[in-house]
Formats: structure tokens, C-alpha cells, sequence
């Protein structure tokens, strides 16, 4: 790999655009391709692959000199540089989406974390040390039970009001750091995924699918433009670079680093039916933000949103949609993070649920059964097959 002692600072889009544009047709189409999910094939390069395409009816003897190019086989083309494209480019669209929601997400469990903890303090007086406690507890700590049990006592008048509150907001308390570390978890898996998808040029069974050269001429045209390139790279780096000696740069790696670092272009997406209804779900997704959802199904829809699918299964990149974590990514653009409304959350999240007061009215009686009328009857008697009288008929 061809190496340069030159601030990694001096690489740009630019530069690199400049240098692959002056590349001869055949190595712009190879270094677009390698890298489409940052270039795009133009027509012009499209019509150059079709005719450049060996005959596949001509496996030996002298092959035709004068190729033709019709619609068809510039359609294929086309259409197999848009399945590449469009797959390379949703898997960088995911994991940059996949980082972004969780950064976002185990920020705002921290936050509510933060809140509790004020509340905890000021409102109910808890020492320092009992709250350093319930954070060194907050990953072994079972909240179902513990709910459970609080709420028993509180239905056998066992304890107060302001102590189930301050009880319940504990058990908040350790959900949000639980939660949090969960988050961050993730948020390392996915940025380790994003890493792998911006740094992953097409494959040369890819390459070859579009192009339709043999293994054998394109290996030896992506050895030769590849070479080329980072010479043509290595010369231009040199121009600008000052005297000063640095630290050998990749200039391969460098070259997707800096171009990972454009603005993702953002898909359109439809509903794919993920819980059922587009409503479902973005009450779900709501609560998810909120930190309303029970951690159990909290996992399972998180993998569904990834997947893009209500199953499980692994899917390829194109059939994923991405549509869930677009809307997931706009709930948390639109939602109200002030202190002010993440207290009233937490306050209206933990208060007990008011007793009914004794002597209290009971509900209202169900209203009498109506009784079927002659012609009602009549009806239900003929659908049953009875004749006038009621007597069921001999007909059966």
C-alpha cells in the first residue's frame, strides 16, 4: 500500500475527485465502481461498459470488432448499477441512523437518569450515599418485583403517598442507568458496523456482475488503476505538502475516511408494516423515546426496527426499510428535553394511583337484555329450520 508522509489534513474531496477524473475512461469506471457508494456511474461510462462487455455467444475464435449496443443491454447495465448502488448506500444510511438514535437515545436515559436524581434529592432528601447505592445496584436490580411489591403496599395502606413516590422514582432512577449502559452498548456494535460499512469497497464478483469481464481482466485492471490512482494521489498530496516530516498516511483508508465524512443523502421510505399499523408504531416508537416501554419488549422492537421487518429473521440490505428509524430519528428531533417537561414525566410517571374513596358509587348496571320480538323470532326460527310452531323441522 503506498504511503505518504503528509498531514491527512492536505487529503479532500476534491483532490480526490480531481484525480480520478483524470484517469482514463477505463480506470474512472474502476475507481467509481470500487467506490460507488460515495461516486456515481455515468451514462456516458454506462455506454463504455456495454460495449467494452465480451460476447458471451463468442467463447473462442476471433471476437467481433463492431459491437452493438442495444437498449437492453444498456438497461441491464443500468439496472445492475443501481442495485449495487442502492445497496451500498442504504447500509451506510442504516448504521449512520442506527449511531445517531442510540447516541441520542442513552443521552436522554442519562438525562431522565440526571432529572431523577435532582428530584430525589431536593424533593425527597436522599443522601448522597443511598443514591451512589441505587447507581451501584442499578444493573442487578429486578424493577417488575420491586413495583409489585410497592404497589401491594400501598393497596394495604402500608405506606404513604410520598413514600411510594419516592420509592417508584428510586426503581426510575436505576431503569434510566440501566438503560443508558444498554444504549451504549449498542451504540459501540453499530458504530463498529458503520466503520465497516464506510470502509468497504464494492466486491469484484460485484464489479464483475456490472462490468461483465472475466475475474482474470478485472483483477488486472483494478491492480493497474488502483496503482495508478494512488501514485497520481501520492504526486498531488506531495505538491501541497510542507516540508515538515510527519507520520506515514494510507492514503487508501484516508481516502474513504474523508469521504465517509460527506452528508448522507437520505432515502424515501414507505411503511412496511411493522406493527401492523403506522400508528402502532409510532406510539411505540413515542414510548420508546419516553422510556415508557417495558424493557423485555424494548429489545425485541429494537431488533425489529433495525431489520425493518415484525420477524426476527435476517434480511438482506435491500429488502430492509428504513422507515422506522427515520420516524424514531424525527420523534426525538421533536421532543421537549427542557428539565421542566422531563420532571413532569417523571413526576406523573411514579405517582401512585388514587384509591377509590369509600362509599364511593359502583358502576353503573348493565342495561336488561332486550327481548327478540314476534318478527325477530320468526326470523331466527326459519334460519334454524324450525316451522311456525317452534317444532324443529323434519327436513333435517
Amino acid at each position: 500500500m503506498t504511503t505518504i508522509a503528509s498531514p491527512a489534513s492536505l487529503l479532500t474531496v476534491e483532490k480526490i475527485e480531481s484525480v480520478i477524473a483524470a484517469m482514463p475512461m477505463q480506470g474512472r469506471i474502476m475507481l467509481r465502481l470500487i467506490l460507488l457508494q460515495y461516486f456515481d456511474v455515468t451514462d456516458e461510462e454506462i455506454l463504455y461498459i456495454v460495449a467494452d462487455r465480451p460476447d458471451p455467444r463468442c467463447v473462442a475464435g476471433t471476437k467481433p470488432t463492431n459491437t452493438t449496443i442495444t437498449k437492453e443491454s444498456i438497461k441491464v447495465v443500468t439496472d445492475r448499477r443501481n442495485q449495487y448502488r442502492r445497496q451500498v448506500r442504504l447500509k451506510r444510511e442504516r448504521t449512520w441512523l442506527q449511531c445517531d438514535s442510540l447516541r441520542r437515545l442513552a443521552q436522554l436515559r442519562e438525562a431522565f437518569a440526571d432529572r431523577a436524581r435532582t428530584l430525589l434529592t431536593e424533593r425527597f432528601s436522599i443522601s448522597a450515599d443511598t443514591l451512589d447505592t441505587l447507581r451501584e445496584s442499578a444493573r442487578t436490580v429486578l424493577p417488575k418485583p420491586a413495583i409489585r411489591l410497592l404497589e401491594q403496599r400501598w393497596d394495604a395502606d402500608e405506606i404513604t403517598a410520598e413514600d411510594y413516590q419516592q420509592q417508584r422514582l428510586s426503581i426510575e432512577f436505576q431503569t434510566q442507568l440501566r438503560m443508558a449502559e444498554k444504549y451504549r452498548k449498542r451504540l459501540a456494535l453499530a458504530e463498529r458496523e458503520r466503520q465497516s460499512a464506510i470502509s468497504a469497497p464494492l466486491q469484484d464478483h460485484e464489479i464483475g456482475h456490472v462490468w461483465g469481464i472475466p475475474a482474470g481482466s478485472l483483477a488486472s485492471r483494478k491492480v493497474k488503476y488502483l496503482t495508478q490512482y494512488l501514485h497520481a494521489l501520492q504526486a498531488t498530496l506531495q505538491t501541497d505538502a510542507a516540508a515538515t516530516a510527519t507520520s506515514p498516511l494510507d492514503l487508501w483508508k484516508e481516502t474513504f475516511s474523508v469521504l465517509a465524512e460527506q452528508p448522507i443523502e437520505r432515502s424515501l421510505s414507505t411503511y412496511d408494516g411493522l406493527e401492523k399499523t403506522e400508528s402502532a408504531l409510532i406510539d411505540k416508537l413515542t414510548a420508546m423515546v419516553w422510556g415508557n416501554l417495558a424493557e423485555e419488549i424494548e429489545v425485541k422492537f429494537w431488533t425489529s426496527l433495525v431489520f425493518g421487518a415484525s420477524s426476527n429473521a435476517m434480511h438482506s440490505e435491500i429488502t430492509r426499510n428504513l422507515f422506522g428509524l427515520q420516524r424514531l430519528t424525527t420523534i426525538l428531533n421533536d421532543m421537549d428535553r427542557s428539565p421542566e417537561a422531563v420532571d413532569e414525566e417523571l413526576l406523573k410517571r411514579t405517582a401512585p394511583i388514587a384509591k377509590r374513596e369509600v362509599g364511593a358509587l359502583e358502576a353503573p348496571a348493565e342495561p336488561p337484555v332486550k327481548e327478540l320480538s314476534e318478527m325477530q323470532a320468526q326470523i331466527l326460527s326459519s334460519m334454524r329450520g324450525d316451522d311456525a310452531s317452534g317444532r324443529a323441522s323434519d327436513k333435517w
